[in-house]
């Protein structure tokens, strides 16, 4: 009897000896994701952030002639949503010219009386609610 209590108790000090060895797993993930697109009118809210046409996005997604951001680099209020014109979107059939990143703005652009938005996005990737 004494015999199987000493091989029970060196059995356990074997296995809290080499549990404590172990080396330990990292619980977090950490995922860079870079720097936002320099595009000149912005950048879809969705992998891969193409740079989008100018009128895509209203007068709202923009502070001081800055691109406020979206998806990742999202830098607006929790209930910010702003108008987009989803008829330029791929998603939607849009198949016209593409600014590329880095591209400046054209010397005229669209006036922003002229934007004519078709969709809340809530800067996350998501249709926000039509407060309109």
């Amino acid at each position: 009897m004494r015999g199987i209590k000493f091989l029970v108790l060196s059995i356990a000090v074997s296995g809290a000896l080499f549990a404590a060895a172990m080396p330990k797993a990292a619980a977090q993930i950490s995922i860079n994701i870079g720097v936002a697109p320099n595009c000149p009118y912005g950048y879809y809210d969705y992998a891969p952030y193409n740079c989008v046409p100018d009128g895509y996005y209203g007068s709202e997604w923009f502070n001081g002639g800055a691109f406020i951001g979206v998806g990742p680099w999202f830098h607006g209020s929790n209930n910010f949503h702003g108008r987009v014109d989803n008829s330029y979107d791929p998603q939607h059939g849009y198949n016209g010219a593409m600014p590329r990143v880095g591209d400046r703005p054209a010397a005229q652009r669209r006036p922003p009386e002229q934007f004519k938005g078709n969709e809340d996005r809530d800067g996350r990737g998501h249709k926000a609610e039509n407060k309109r």
